[in-house]
């Protein structure tokens, strides 16, 4: 019974620990100032950088580069390998559906995005992506939800917040 419990105890204390707390996420949707939550918005954008493996990880961080270098081909082979890597992070699936977006490729944009956020329900970019897509699509009111589940996990997200906008005034020119 002993050895039982203290396996047990091991199990639970060698989790994951890695991605963003949910501490992160309480203080985002409560920063007072833009500032406060965008600085905590990075901390967990950050968090999300990790996929608890060293190997993911490095191939991610030079995907990153790549796409940050303009190299979107090699940007979108590294994410492949990463997604094959380690296909339950979701930071992998919406970096690669940003670049989807950017070809204009939107049903591979739209799985993407969808395979993020059914991995990470909470990750506020991956709602704000799906804004972007559905919005390219010209499906506005799908896209105004998809901005403001974006907000609420984040009330100050600046491209959100654009994007709310955008579709508002958009829909207010159509009934004028």
């Amino acid at each position: 019974m002993i050895k039982a419990l203290a396996f047990a105890g091991l199990i639970l204390v060698s989790g994951p620990d890695f991605g963003p707390s949910d501490e992160m996420f309480e203080t985002l949707r409560d920063a007072p100032t833009e500032e406060e939550a965008n600085d905590t918005a990075l901390d967990i954008w950050a968090a999300w950088m990790e996929s608890g493996s060293a190997a993911a990880d490095l191939v991610m961080e030079r995907a990153v580069n790549a796409q940050a270098m303009g190299d979107l081909e090699h940007a979108h082979a590294l994410y492949d390998r990463v997604i094959a890597i380690q296909p339950n992070y979701a930071e992998a699936w919406n970096r690669r559906a940003t670049l989807f977006l950017a070809k204009e490729n939107y049903a591979e944009a739209l799985r993407d995005v969808n395979e993020a956020l059914r991995l990470e329900p909470r990750h506020f970019g991956a709602w704000g992506g799906l804004g972007a897509v559905l919005e390219s699509l010209g499906a506005e009111d799908e896209a105004l939800v998809a901005y403001e589940k974006a907000l609420e996990l984040y009330p100050h997200f600046p491209s959100a917040k654009r994007g709310v906008a955008r579709i508002q005034q958009a829909l207010e020119g159509r009934r004028v």
